[in-house]
C-alpha cells in the first residue's frame, strides 16, 4: 500500500472507515493516521455543506469516530469544540 496516496484521500482506498481497522497490513499508528485524516476531510465537507457548497460524498464522520474509538483512540477534537474543524 502506498501510504502517501492513502493519506491524500482515504475514501479512495477504503469503502468504509471500519475497513481501515480491519486491514491487517497496517500498523495501529497507520490506521490512526489514516482515520484522523479522514476525520479532517469529513469535517471540511460538513463546513462546505453548511456554506451551501454541497455535492460531496455522504457524511461518514460518525463512522470515522466509531472506527477511531474501536482502536482505543478518541477523536482528535474534544466534544463541544467551537469549530467543526476541531479548533479552539
Amino acid at each position: 500500500m502506498n501510504m502517501e496516496k492513502i493519506l491524500q484521500n482515504p475514501a479512495d482506498s477504503f469503502a468504509q472507515p471500519k475497513d481501515v481497522c480491519n486491514d491487517s497490513s497496517l500498523s495501529l499508528a497507520d490506521k490512526i493516521k489514516i482515520l484522523r485524516r479522514w476525520e479532517y476531510d469529513a469535517r471540511e465537507l460538513q463546513v462546505a455543506d453548511e456554506e451551501n457548497m454541497s455535492g460531496g460524498p455522504p457524511d461518514q464522520l460518525g463512522d470515522i469516530l466509531a472506527a477511531l474509538s474501536s482502536l482505543g483512540h478518541a477523536s482528535a477534537t474534544r466534544s463541544g469544540s467551537p469549530t467543526k474543524h476541531g479548533g479552539a
